[in-house]
Parts: C-alpha cells; structure tokens; sequence
C-alpha cells in the first residue's frame, strides 16, 4: 500500500469508529475508487458501506455492496451478500411496520438510532480465527465509541469489546495494521443448534423456591417494620426532648398488623401501581403484539403457546426506552402480569434468542416468584426516586446546605440497598429455574446462552458511552436477568479472553458460592455450565465448552479470607467457655460473677472480640505493601480474570491506566458507582473517601487516571484502590488498610466494655 494511503485509511477507519461518518466517507471514498490498492481499497470499500449506511444513503451502500459481490476475495463477497441481503430485508420490513401504530416515543439516554437500512457493522469474517464453518461473527466496539447498533432478526448482533492487536491476522485481513485489527474486532459465536425434538426434563423440586419466596416476604415485613418503629420512635423522642411539644400516643401503637395489611394490598395492586411509576419514572410504554412479531415472530409464538396450554391471558407487554439490552416481569397473578422489555435487547439479540428471553420471564410467572418481586420493586422504586431528586437538589445547592444534603442522599440510598437486600437470595436462585423452564419451552438452551453474554456485553456497552451506570440499570437491577455489576468485566473482556476462561471461576472455583451472598445475580458461569447440561441431555453441542479442572484452592486461604466471619461463631465458644468456667467457680464459692454471666448480653462482647481478632488476622494479607517491582500492568488483567483458583485474600498489586466512569455529584458521594475503563476492559472500583483530602474523586470522573491497588478475583472481579492519580499528579488516597485496622479496634474496644460491663 502507497505510503500516502495508510493513514487515510486509518484515519476513516477511526472516523467511522467514532460515528465520524461525512469524515469517514470523505477519507475513505478516494482509497475505495483507486485501482492500485489492492486490500486498501476492499477495506476502504467496506467502510463506505457502514458509513452510508448510517448516514442514510443506503442507495450508495447497495451499489458498492453490488460491487463487493463480484470480488475475487471469498470473505468479501459474503460480508457483502450478508450486508446486501440485510439492506434489502430491512427495508422491506420497516415499509410494512409503518402501518402499525408502536406508541413509542423518542428517548434521551439511549444510542442514537441509525437509519433503518444500516448492515451490520462487520468486517468479512477471517476464516483461520473460525472453529467451525458455521461460526458467526458480530461487530464490535471499545472505549467511547457510539455502539452501532445492529437490528432485529440478525443473528451478529450487539456491540462488544475488540480483540486484542496480536490476534492473528491473515487472508482478508493480512495487511491490516494494528489500529486496523482494533476497529475491525470480531466474535466468533458457535452458533449451537436447537434440540429438533426434545423429551421433557425432570420436573425440578419447587419447595426452596417456594419457602424462598416466603421467607423473602416475611423478611421484607421485618425490615419494614423495624425501620418504621425506629422512625416512630425518634419522631417522638424528638417532639419529647423540644419544648412545648408532647409525643403523639398514635407512634406508640404497634404497626405490625397494619404494615402486614399494606403489604398484602401493594401485592394486589402492584400491576396497576407499577404500570403509573414506570410510565412516569422511565417512559415506559405499550408495546404491541405485531411490532414483536417484527422484531422476533418465535417470540410471538412462544407467548400464545404457553399461555395457552396454561390457560393464561397472554401477558401485557411493555417496552422501555433503554439502549440497554433487560427484560423484567411483574404483576400478582399471572392473568395481569405484564412483561417489559427494553428496546436495546430488541435490536441487540436475534430472533431465536429474543424468544427464549421472554420464555424465561413465563418461568418466573408460572413459579409466582414475579408477585414478591413485584412488591419489592414497588417499595424500592419510590425510595431510589427519592435518593435521586435528594441528589440532583443536593447538586445544586452550594455551601453549608451542601452536606446536609449528601449525608441525606447517602441515608436514603443506604436505605434503598437494604430493602433491595432482602431480596438478593431469591433474585439469584429464581433465575435457575426460569432458565430450566425457558429452554425447555424452547428446546433452544444455546440460544440462552448466547442471549444471556449479549445482554452482558450490552449493558457493559451502554455503560460504557454513558460513562456512567444509570438510574434506570441500578434502580431495575434486581427484576432483570444479568446484573450490571456482573457485567462490567464479562462484557467488554471478550476480545482479549475467551467466555470459557473468563467463567472458569464461575464453575471450577470450590468456595465460589460463599462470594455471592451480596450479589443480586447468580453466577454467570454457573448458569450456563446448567444450560450446557440440558443440552447434552438432548445430545446438542453447546455453546460453550468448559474444561474440567481439579480445583487447587489452598483451605487455609479460605480460612483466612473468612477470618473476620469466623471469628464470630469462635466468639460464640468462647462465651460458652466462659460461661461454664464462672459457673464452676460460682459451685465452688472460688469466685461470685453471677452479676455479669446472668446478664447475657456479655455473649455480645465475645463476638465482637471474635470479630476484631479474626479482622487483625487478615489485614496484613488483604493489605500488603505495594511494591514497583510486583505490581501488575493492564496487560496482565485478562490473566488474572481467568484464575479460576483466585480467591480475594490473594491481593495482587496493580497499577491500571485508565478513563474513570461513574456518576458525578451527590449521588456518588458513597463512591458507589466508580468504574475504571481500562485498554482490557471495565473493572468496578471500592474507594473510601478521605476527610479533609483537598481533591475528591468526584472531580476525577471522565478523566485519566492511574489506579494503584488490590485486584480482588470474586463473584464480581473489583479493585480496592489504593491510590488515583491524575497525569498532572494530584493524587487521591483511600485509606482501606486505616479504616478496616480502626474498624478492628472499635470492635474490640466496645466488646470488651460489654464483656466487661454487660
């Protein structure tokens, strides 16, 4: 290629990635009309089709697509029939949706829409990257590049992360610079079939599930109930410590009858409730039935199936506004059970995969899972609206009304978190049930596979050109199928790790269940090892092969990851030691304690020393020193995801360069939301905030910067962060060592006093 081509080539290529395209087609339309270049002018060739393609000349893009076909090049010309034949479809297709009537407006958060002609935006695939003929290839995305997002019924779909430059590069793609290999990242999806014909499998043992929605109710109503008894009696405190004021006799009552009979109510009207909080909060909207039927005709069939042989009504569908790809499910019984779907997954999963997400959702309504769900949606929703507006005021506000307002915000959402708490345990094991039932609706467990990584990848994209998590992920996260945590690493890691190694520790880690206690979601590994299960029981290939490995987890770093933990039930013992050792000198008149061991609240003073103990224990291999000569590099994170052995008591010291993302303001005043966009992906970030620091890390949102701290390999792979660094040098400190020593002698501290006090 001429030495003056090269970077113009590049240049398009660029151009196009950032959605630059009058700059794209300008840079790229000489090299596509020369006859000398060779490869240059293919690649060139391709990019014009992308480019007009969202531009909306899709005249221009048919005619060099019409040209592609007769290339000597045989992955040029089926990228050019696969392009050709979507223009075609598409367009067709839109002319017969005009006629239907979507209600559906316009919204501010999402991906702009392309033209609806727009082709996948794909390079011709490299057949020596593909597994098997029938591999398929989707298009691809990093940094801050407005995903170009793909549309419905086709099968490479979805924004996702890019390879990494030293991917190998032949055929088409041999004279590709490494810029070039970036902005043409591919996966390659197996494409697994569906079963043809499929025996039903064993019916599944429905009783946990069954006391798990019980018990999550039950555990709503205490929290509720203790929270509301709480604030009556510092209502009444109050109005006691003020003068001229007298309690109100009313906050003496007990609420437990009345909080009971409201929740009972909200279950019933929750439907109704929910439809006015989603229309007013995030615009949702009716969706219907024909422009369902357009995106994915399979899920349209499944619905009035199943419906049917259950003697349902089919359930009202809902679309939400969203470039990010969820789907959620509430209502009391199934005849008023709505499904809501975002219009993200619509255009980012294929038909088939569209069909088994819905199928999942009929799950979740034939358990009757969805009524409970239901009812902590619409406790929660109000709270987090609530712990919004505090925050935008908050923002706005400047001074000494500031603070009032973030502590105010802080308490709200500290609050949100512990409703939505009471329903992490059901919201993970549901989700094992409803996949069960969704690919035995379908015989299509692959497809759910693969719906279930595109959804990872694009709610990691969305977060990524909103760099930021917004309101909507956060405050559904609990009702929808993958968890925006879990998907910040599994979505954007792909073009430098394979899906398999990264889940390895999802499958093969013995002690990985003990890390999802706080998480919402179950393990994506785990779920899909299930689905790979059903279907070699149905004699399919799976979508994804994963290795069985002998785990070589050392016990004694499990022990002492668990340390604080364990401290508490060795505090238990050695209260009971205690206990009968003053028992024994009280029978033999040695020594008289009965004033302290009669008042049993000295068994609290113990676990708070068996806590403190077990913390010091751990803090020297939680927190060792961060040394130059060990630290670790972006390029050695994909290694470090795909431990499988990795436990988050093996602290390994990194040194991360990279775009810092979260929400700005008083809604981030707990640094709840920070997330490093690094070359190899997204990594979430646990930072403490330091009295008195003259820089916060609020004012480092959208910046680069260098993170120095402790990778932690868990359930969701995280950093403690040591220290964040700007380029121009100010740097942030986040004492963790400091707050978990003082946290150690606090608890000591006040065991000891009641140990010694009662």
């Amino acid at each position: 290629m001429p030495s003056h081509a090269k970077p113009s080539l590049e240049a398009g290529l660029i151009a196009l990635k950032q959605g630059n395209y009058q700059t794209a087609i300008a840079q790229l339309e000489p090299i596509a009309s020369s006859q000398n270049n060779g490869t240059a002018s293919l690649q060139a060739q391709v990019g014009l089709v992308m480019a007009y393609a969202r531009t909306g000349e899709v005249p221009k893009a048919i005619a060099i697509s019409q040209n592609l076909i007769e290339s000597n090049n045989p992955q040029v010309q089926e990228w050019a029939k696969r392009a050709l034949e979507h223009l075609t479809k598409r367009k067709k297709r839109d002319q017969e949706s005009k006629n239907v009537e979507t209600g559906f407006v316009a919204f501010d958060n999402s991906t702009p829409d392309p033209p609806p002609d727009s082709p996948p935006v794909t390079p011709p695939e490299n057949p020596t990257l593909e597994e098997k003929p029938e591999d398929q290839v989707i298009e691809t995305k990093s940094d801050n590049t407005p995903p170009m997002v793909p549309l419905p019924r086709l099968k490479a779909t979805v924004a996702t992360p890019l390879p990494p430059p030293t991917a190998p590069l032949n055929g088409f793609m041999g004279s590709v610079t490494r810029t070039q290999a970036k902005l043409f990242g591919v996966i390659y999806w197996r494409q697994a079939q569906r079963a043809k014909a499929w025996q039903p499998l064993r019916k599944p043992k429905l009783i946990p599930l069954r006391l798990l929605t019980a018990g999550t109710f039950i555990a709503l109503f205490w929290v509720m109930r203790e929270i509301l008894k709480f604030a009556m009696g510092l209502i009444n405190l109050t109005l006691v410590k003020l003068p001229y004021l007298e309690p109100l006799q009313l906050l003496y009552s007990n609420p437990t009858k009345l909080l009971l009979i409201v929740l009972v109510i909200l279950i019933g009207v929750s439907p109704w409730l929910l439809d006015l909080l989603l229309a007013n909060l995030y615009g949702q909207r009716e969706f219907p039935k024909d422009v369902l039927n357009a995106h994915s005709r399979e899920a349209v069939r499944v619905l009035q199936r199943c419906c049917q042989q259950r003697h349902w009504p089919l359930p009202k569908l809902r679309i939400l506004p969203m470039a990010a790809p969820i789907i959620l499910t509430y209502g009391s019984l199934p005849r008023n059970a709505r499904i809501v779907v975002s219009q993200g997954l619509l255009e980012q999963l294929a038909d088939d995969e569209i069909a088994i997400i819905y199928a999942t959702q009929l799950g979740h309504i034939a358990h009757w899972d969805f009524s409970v769900m239901s009812l902590l949606l619409l406790v929660t929703l109000p709270i987090y609206k609530l712990y919004q507006q505090i925050s935008k005021l908050g923002d706005k506000i400047s001074g000494i009304w500031h603070w009032p307002m973030t502590i105010l915000a802080s308490l709200v959402y500290g609050l949100w978190a512990l409703l939505t708490g009471t329903g992490l345990w059901l919201s993970r094991l549901r989700l094992y049930y409803s996949d069960r039932v969704a690919s035995e609706i379908t015989g299509n467990p692959n497809a759910l596979i693969r719906a279930l990584l595109k959804i990872s990848i694009g709610i990691a994209a969305d977060i990524q050109k909103e760099e930021q998590t917004s309101w909507q992920l956060e405050s559904l996260n609990l009702l929808t199928p993958v968890s925006h945590q879990q998907s910040l690493s599994l979505g954007t890691i792909a073009s430098n790790l394979s899906f398999e190694s990264f889940l390895k520790w999802d499958t093969a880690n013995p002690y990985r269940q003990w890390f999802t206690i706080n998480n919402s979601h179950s393990l994506m590994g785990d779920r899909i090892e299930r689905l790979c299960k059903i279907a070699r029981h149905w004699h399919l290939d799976t979508e994804l092969h994963f290795a069985s490995e002998p785990s070589r987890v050392k016990r004694q770093s499990f022990l002492l990851q668990i340390a604080p933990w364990l401290g508490i039930p060795l505090g238990f013992l050695f209260a009971a030691l205690v206990w009968l050792t003053w028992q024994l000198a009280f029978a033999l008149k040695f020594l008289n304690l009965k004033w302290i061991y009669e008042d049993w609240s000295f068994i609290t003073g113990c676990l708070l020393i068996g806590f403190s103990i077990g913390t010091v224990m751990r803090i020297n291999s939680f927190f060792p020193d961060i040394k130059s000569a060990t630290v670790q590099t972006d390029d050695y994170l994909p290694n470090l995801l795909a431990d499988p052995c990795a436990l988050p008591i093996d602290s390994v010291s990194v040194r991360l360069v990279g775009k810092l993302l979260g929400r700005q303001g008083t809604s981030n005043s707990l640094a709840q939301d920070l997330i490093l966009q690094s070359s190899t992906g997204l990594v979430k970030l646990h930072h403490i905030s330091w009295l008195g620091q003259s820089v916060n890390h609020q004012d480092l949102i959208g910046r680069q910067i260098i993170v120095t701290g402790w990778f932690r390999r868990g359930a969701t792979p995280w950093i403690d962060v040591h220290t964040l660094e700007t380029q121009s040098g100010k740097t942030i400190h986040s004492p963790h060592p400091i707050w978990s020593t003082f946290l150690a002698v606090a608890a000591q501290a006040l065991g000891a006093y009641v140990f010694l006090t009662g």
